[in-house]
C-alpha cells in the first residue's frame, strides 16, 4: 500500500460533512440495536472506512451530522483512542496512561441535528460549522476508492456549486449474454458485474457554500429539491468514477463487503 497521501495546497483545512443519522430502515437486521454507520465491516464500523479514505488523502477534519442512536456515534469517537491503545491503569489515582495508542490526528465534530430530518435538512444545520470554504460531502453507508484529490481538482475546474460522484452500480444478479443462430446460446456471463449502462448519484460530493441556498428546511431531501435546483441552474456536475462503488443498503450488501474484506480484496481499502 502507498503512504498517505497530503491534502493539496490551501485545503489542508478541507471539511468533510457525513451524512449519519438515518434510520436505515432496510438494514434492520442491524440497524435495530445501533445506526447503521456503525455496522461493522472487518470488526469496524463502516463510518470509520469511510473516514480512513479521507484521511488517506489528507482530509482529516470530520462534521458529521447524528440523528437515529447517535449517542453510539458519539461514544465510539471519545472511547476510540481508549479502545485502540494498551492502557495503563492506576487503581488508586484513577490515572491513565495510553500505550502504542493508534495515531488519529483527526477532527471529529459530532452534531445532533434530529432524527426526523431529511438529508438536505441536516446539510443545511451543519452550515454553522462547515463556514464558507469548499467541502466534501457523503453518507455514512457507502465505500468506494474514488480518488479524492482528482474529485477535488475536477471540482475546482468548472467553477460550478457542486459536483456529485456518478458511479455504475454492481447489478443483483448475474448478468447474461446471448448469442447463436437462434439466440438461445450464453455467450458471456457475468457474476454481479457493474452495469454497462446507467449511472447514478454515488454521494461523494463536493460543495461550495452556495448550495446551502438550495435547502428550504428540515423536510427537504437533498436528493430532490435541492440537486433538481442546482441541475436546472446549471450548478451540479459530474465526476464520472469507473472504479470500485458499494453502498450498504441491505444485509445482502454488508454479507458482500465482509467477504471482500476477509477475503483481502477489498478495493476500498487504499490505506496502510
Amino acid at each position: 500500500m502507498a503512504k498517505p497521501l497530503p491534502a493539496p495546497p490551501g485545503y489542508e483545512d478541507t471539511k468533510v460533512a457525513i451524512l449519519a443519522g438515518g434510520v436505515g430502515s432496510r438494514l434492520m437486521e442491524e440497524t435495530t440495536v445501533r445506526p447503521k454507520p456503525m455496522v461493522e465491516i472487518g470488526g469496524r464500523p463502516i463510518l470509520w472506512h469511510i473516514m480512513m479514505h479521507y484521511a488517506y488523502y489528507g482530509f482529516k477534519n470530520f462534521v458529521i451530522a447524528l440523528g437515529y442512536k447517535g449517542e453510539y456515534i458519539k461514544k465510539y469517537m471519545v472511547d476510540y483512542s481508549a479502545l485502540n491503545s494498551n492502557l495503563k491503569v492506576n487503581l488508586g489515582t484513577g490515572e491513565i496512561v495510553r500505550e502504542n495508542n493508534f495515531p488519529l490526528d483527526w477532527s471529529v465534530e459530532l452534531i445532533d441535528t434530529g432524527i426526523p430530518t431529511g438529508t438536505g435538512g441536516r446539510i443545511k444545520r451543519l452550515a454553522p460549522y462547515l463556514g464558507d470554504k469548499t467541502f466534501f460531502l457523503t453518507w455514512g453507508d457507502g465505500v468506494s476508492d474514488v480518488n479524492l484529490h482528482k474529485l477535488l481538482e475536477f471540482h475546482k475546474s468548472h467553477g460550478r456549486l457542486c459536483t456529485v460522484t456518478a458511479v455504475r452500480p454492481t447489478a443483483r444478479f448475474g448478468h447474461l449474454e446471448f448469442g447463436g443462430p437462434d439466440k438461445n446460446e450464453i455467450v458471456q456471463f457475468n457474476e454481479k458485474p457493474q452495469t454497462a449502462e446507467g449511472w447514478i448519484n454515488g454521494a461523494y460530493f463536493v460543495c461550495e457554500p452556495g448550495v446551502f441556498d438550495y435547502i428550504s428546511g428540515d423536510e427537504i431531501m437533498f436528493e430532490r429539491e435541492p440537486l433538481e435546483g442546482l441541475a436546472r441552474d446549471r450548478q451540479l456536475m459530474a465526476y464520472k468514477h469507473e472504479s470500485f462503488w458499494q453502498c450498504m443498503d441491505t444485509l445482502r450488501d454488508k454479507v458482500r463487503l465482509e467477504e471482500m474484506w476477509q477475503s483481502g480484496n477489498a478495493p476500498w481499502k487504499i490505506w496502510d
